[in-house]
């Protein structure tokens, strides 16, 4: 007799499926602009420790974005910041406008741009410096030709570990360069844990609920109309997240 009810609860216990919804409601920072000082050529003499500094103007570092998304999403306490992403790695958070960074020899692709303090990026037209840094003297096989004309996608979030409250709702956030999303137009797809798949045709911020406790994957891909990947050295990219009690 105790078959039957098992099943039931089973089934009722079945987790809810992942959703993604657009982010609304963040301030829009139109006149937000970021410049870089240093290095000012992209050609780093040394490896290793290496200077970087930033401009910028309308945007405050260290200030905390107004609006419901800073009590709703994971908030830095410290404030907004700089999002430093090299060779569309995981970025690293900057809360002043000049700090050092360890850079191996060879080419890389510098993507920085200024991010709300709750870490979804500011994107308008001269919010974001993106440029190749040459360290040190690198072989032929550590060379990289760039092609800043071309289409490409940077990932941003999720990022790290969450937990408790800040793992209900995960922002999804993304860069993208010399690409338009649309009806009829590139997209980008999302794919949660190799199951769940989405369609983004507006770049804007995202939010994600539902993903289990855990390890959790996200990929994102660059897709044209037709959906087909649109080749790139950053367009494919898949992440780990955890989410903890």
């Amino acid at each position: 007799e105790s078959e039957p009810q098992t099943e039931e609860m089973t089934e009722t216990a079945k987790a809810p499926s992942i959703t993604l919804e657009k982010l609304e409601g963040s301030p829009a920072y139109l006149d937000a602009s970021l410049g870089m000082k240093q290095p000012a050529s992209g050609e780093i003499k040394g490896v290793g420790e290496t200077d970087f500094s930033f401009d910028m103007q309308n945007y405050e570092l260290g200030a905390q974005t107004t609006g419901p998304n800073a009590d709703m999403l994971a908030n830095s306490g410290k404030g907004q910041h700089i999002h430093f992403i090299l060779d569309n790695g995981p970025y690293s958070a900057h809360y002043e406008k000049s700090f050092s960074k360890d850079i191996e020899e060879g080419d890389h692709v510098l993507l920085a741009f200024l991010s709300r303090s709750y870490h979804e990026a500011v994107k308008n037209p001269s919010s974001f410096v993106v440029k190749k840094i040459r360290a040190g003297n690198p072989s032929e096989d550590q060379q990289m030709d760039v092609d800043f004309t071309a289409e490409h996608l940077f990932y941003s979030r999720p990022k790290g570990t969450y937990k408790g409250k800040d793992t209900e709702k995960v922002l999804l956030d993304f860069f993208l360069l010399n690409t338009e999303l649309g009806e009829g137009k590139n997209k980008v797809k999302v794919i949660v844990n190799g199951g769940d798949e989405f369609l983004i045709s507006e770049w804007r911020p995202h939010v994600i609920e539902n993903m289990p406790l855990g390890e959790n994957k996200i990929q994102l891909v660059l897709v044209d109309e037709n959906l087909e990947p649109i080749p790139g050295p950053f367009n494919s990219v898949t992440r780990t997240v955890m989410l903890e009690e």
